[in-house]
C-alpha cells in the first residue's frame, strides 16, 4: 500500500494482503487484512513493529522511503507474534544501531522466535516513558493476554495516539488505512466481530482491563496492527463499546445448561431427552435446550456452548470412537475460560463403546470439571436405562449447587 502519512512525524509503512483468507489456521478472513506498522521521525526516529516475513521487502522500501535504516534509533516490539515479528531478524542486520524495545516476557519470546541474539534489547516496564527529544514522549503500557501475554500499547503523547497492537483491530484490508474513509462498513462491522470472536473472546476480563487502560489515555487516534485506524471523531468510540459488549458477561436469572448431541438410531437422543428432564426435575427453571449436531453446524454453537454455565454432549460410538460433529464442538471449547466449567457424556453404544470415555478424557484433559465419568447404555435404551438416564441428569444438576 505504500507509505501513508497519519500526521507530522507519523507514518504507516506497514503492508496490504488482501488475498489472506485463513489466518493462523483458525479464522477465516473474507475481506484480507493487512500487517500494520508505524514509523515516528524526528530527533529519534522509532519503528513501531514489523511485518508478515514474507512482506519484508516491501516493508523495508516503505521504511526506506522516508528515514535510512541506519538512523532508526528504536524498534518497539508491542506483541512478537510472526505476523508482527517476522521480518525482525532481517531489520535488524539492516538497522544496527536500533534498539529494542519489548516487555519481559517479549524479551524472552523474541530471540526464539528470531533465533538471534538480541544484545540490544531492553525490556521496559509498565509505565516506563522514553523521552525521544522534541517534546515527544513514549509511555508503555503493560496488556498481557491482549492476546499474548507479552502485549503492550506505546502511547505518543504529545500526538494523543496510541499503538495498540492487536486489541481494536480488524483482519480487513483498508487501503486508505483510516477508519474516516471506509467505504463498507457494514463489512468492516462482521470483520471486527469475527476477528474479536477468534482472537479475543478467550481474555474476556484481559479485554476489560485493557479497555480501563485506554480511558486513563487522552488518546485520539488508535492505531492497530490489523485493519484501519480508529480515530474519535470515526468509529473508535463505536468499536470501543462494540468491545465492552462483547466483553461483558449479561447477569442470568436461570442457569444455562445446554445439551449437544449426535444419535444415529435416536437411542442417544432419547437419552438426551430423559437427562434433560433429570436436571428440570431439581433446578426447574434451568434453560435446557437440545441442540441435534446433525442438524445445526457445530461451529454455529460454538459460541452458545462457551457461553453456558454447564453442558453435556451425547455421542453414540462407531468404529471406536464419538461422531466427528462431537470432536468439531470439543476443538471448539475456550480452553482458555472452561478451567473448571461442569460438563459431562452420555451416549449409546452397541460393541465396545469407546466414544463417551474419548470425550471424557478430552474434557479432563482440558481441566474442566467431569462429572462422574458420563452415562453410557448399550443398543435401545430400556425403561431402566432411560430412567437411570434421569437420575443422572438430577444429579449432575444437584452437583451444580
Amino acid at each position: 500500500m505504500g507509505v501513508i502519512k497519519i500526521r507530522e512525524g507519523i507514518y504507516s509503512v506497514g503492508v496490504l494482503n488482501p488475498g489472506l483468507r485463513l489466518f493462523d489456521v483458525i479464522m477465516k478472513t473474507e475481506y484480507g487484512t493487512s500487517y500494520n506498522a508505524y514509523l515516528l521521525t524526528g530527533e529519534k526516529n522509532v519503528l513501531i513493529e514489523t511485518v508478515h516475513a514474507r512482506y519484508f521487502d516491501e516493508y523495508v522500501e516503505n521504511v526506506q522511503s522516508i528515514v535510512d535504516l541506519s538512523k532508526i534509533d528504536y524498534i518497539v516490539m508491542n506483541h512478537n507474534e510472526p505476523d508482527h515479528s517476522g521480518s525482525l531478524a532481517r531489520l535488524l542486520d539492516l538497522a544496527p544501531n536500533a534498539q529494542l524495545l519489548a516487555t519481559p516476557a517479549g524479551r524472552i519470546y523474541l530471540p526464539l522466535i528470531t533465533n538471534k541474539p538480541m544484545p540490544a534489547m531492553r525490556a521496559v516496564q509498565d509505565g516506563e516513558t522514553l523521552e525521544l527529544g522534541g517534546g515527544r514522549t513514549l509511555r508503555f503500557i503493560h496488556a498481557p493476554f491482549l492476546h499474548w501475554p507479552d502485549t503492550m500499547f506505546t502511547y505518543l503523547e504529545s500526538e494523543k495516539t496510541v499503538f495498540t497492537c492487536d486489541f481494536l483491530g480488524a483482519h480487513f484490508c483498508e487501503p486508505t488505512m483510516s477508519d474516516l474513509k471506509l467505504q463498507y462498513r457494514s463489512a468492516y462491522e462482521r470483520a471486527l466481530e469475527e476477528y474479536f470472536d477468534a482472537i479475543f473472546s478467550p481474555f474476556k476480563p484481559y479485554v476489560l482491563s485493557g479497555l480501563s487502560k485506554l480511558d486513563a489515555l487522552d488518546a485520539e487516534t488508535v492505531c492497530t496492527s490489523h485493519g484501519p485506524i480508529l480515530h474519535k471523531n470515526g468509529f473508535l468510540e463505536d468499536v470501543r463499546r462494540r468491545y465492552a459488549k462483547w466483553s461483558t458477561r449479561e447477569p442470568r436469572q436461570q442457569k444455562d445448561i445446554p445439551i449437544f448431541y449426535c444419535s444415529a438410531y435416536g437411542n442417544t437422543a432419547a437419552l438426551a431427552a430423559r437427562i434433560a428432564e433429570g436436571i428440570k426435575s431439581v433446578i426447574k427453571d434451568a434453560a435446557v435446550e437440545l441442540y441435534d449436531l446433525t442438524v445445526s453446524d457445530p461451529c454455529s454453537l460454538t459460541g452458545r456452548m462457551n457461553a453456558a454455565d454447564a453442558f453435556l454432549l451425547g455421542t453414540p460410538t462407531i468404529n471406536k470412537d464419538a461422531l466427528l460433529p462431537v470432536w468439531q464442538l470439543v476443538n471448539s471449547i475456550d480452553a482458555i475460560s472452561a478451567k473448571g466449567r461442569p460438563v459431562s457424556v452420555f451416549g449409546s453404544y452397541g460393541w465396545s463403546g469407546e466414544g463417551v470415555p474419548a470425550v471424557i478424557s478430552r474434557l479432563k484433559g482440558l481441566n474442566m470439571n467431569v462429572f462422574e465419568e458420563g452415562y453410557r447404555c448399550r443398543f435401545v435404551p430400556s425403561d431402566a436405562e432411560l430412567q437411570a438416564a434421569f437420575e443422572f441428569g438430577a444429579r449432575f444438576a444437584t452437583a451444580l449447587g
